[in-house]
């Protein structure tokens, strides 16, 4: 029945948005702390922010692994077109695993998971840093595999699955960026020169990596646009095409809090390093990140959307 048909895309639309938005926040987190704080410092303060930044790493886990749980029954509901009820049972679950594209990729980002709670576990050694930040990136890379980008065949799905990849890593290097910013101010706040100083020197590198991020963003969605939606007719005329309209929206929102941040406030955050007044740029910084941070969000919760719909190009 329809109505049973809605149940089940809603509920897929909603674990795969918590899904996706606990793992990036994971690898973003990750990725910051490697290309930001790091090579910034070595000192007492990247030490502390490290620790602080594994514990985000391990909630964010937690939740991505809760979730990724409740997903399999959801996906086997709506692979096989059954009511939730029906697709509880150990025997279909069990077909899912071992005879699907998603069960397959399931069981390898478990086994990533796994490694990442252990690197995290020890996160103190510097080599378990380093694979719990591939473990994370496959975790995170993995999820092109469970997409429309997963279900191609051909050259031009390997395309698609490449530009995917890309599109998925550089979202979370933004949105588990941006988390992990607002962390680092908020260390800030509590904290004396030091801090301020390795809070700023942190930022600028953070608007280096975000450039980064957005422009990988931008020329992997134009592609992906391409292959999904094909036109502006279907752009404006189709469902699928309306909501990455939406999320096309909610992106340049995003990029414009970037760039205020970025050529607004980072530069009086470097100016004002040794100043009294250095709260108010890290407090504009702070809330302009809380507000990319939440249209991040909205976009995952969109994002979750889409891939229960069938690709514009294949509703004309």
């Amino acid at each position: 029945m329809d109505w049973q048909v809605d149940r089940v895309n809603g509920a897929l639309g909603i674990v795969r948005a918590i899904h996706f938005s606990a793992t990036a926040v994971v690898a973003g987190t990750l990725i910051f702390r490697a290309v930001v704080t790091e090579p910034a410092s070595h000192s007492a303060e990247a030490i502390a922010f490290g620790k602080q930044a594994s514990r985000v790493a391990a909630v964010g886990l937690a939740i991505a692994v809760v979730s990724g749980a409740i997903w399999l029954p959801v996906q086997a509901a709506n692979i096989t077109d059954r009511p939730f009820e029906e697709a509880m049972t150990t025997d279909l679950l069990s077909t899912v695993v071992a005879e699907t594209q998603f069960g397959l990729i399931l069981e390898i980002r478990i086994v990533l998971a796994i490694i990442l709670a252990v690197c995290l576990a020890y996160d103190h050694l510097a080599t378990m840093r380093r694979v719990g930040l591939l473990s994370a990136l496959g975790l995170v890379a993995a999820i092109a595999w469970t997409g429309h980008a997963g279900a191609g065949v051909g050259d031009l799905a390997m395309l698609h699955l490449a530009v995917d990849v890309l599109h998925i890593i550089a979202a979370a290097a933004w949105l588990g960026g941006l988390v992990s910013l607002v962390l680092l101010f908020t260390m800030v706040r509590c904290g004396d020169y030091a801090w301020k100083s390795f809070a700023t020197e942190a930022t600028n590198r953070f608007s280096n990596l975000g450039i980064a991020a957005v422009g990988t963003l931008f020329f992997t969605g134009i592609v992906n646009a391409r292959i999904l939606v094909g036109s502006v007719h279907a752009l404006i005329t189709t469902e699928y095409g309306r909501l990455l309209a939406l999320k096309l929206a909610l992106f340049a929102g995003m990029v414009a809090f970037a760039a205020i941040n970025r050529f607004w406030l980072t530069p009086r955050l470097l100016l004002s390093k040794e100043s009294a007044t250095q709260s108010n740029p890290v407090g504009q910084i702070t809330r302009n990140s809380l507000i990319e941070i939440v249209l991040g969000l909205a976009i995952y919760g969109i994002v979750g959307v889409l891939g229960t719909l069938h690709p514009a190009i294949h509703s004309l």
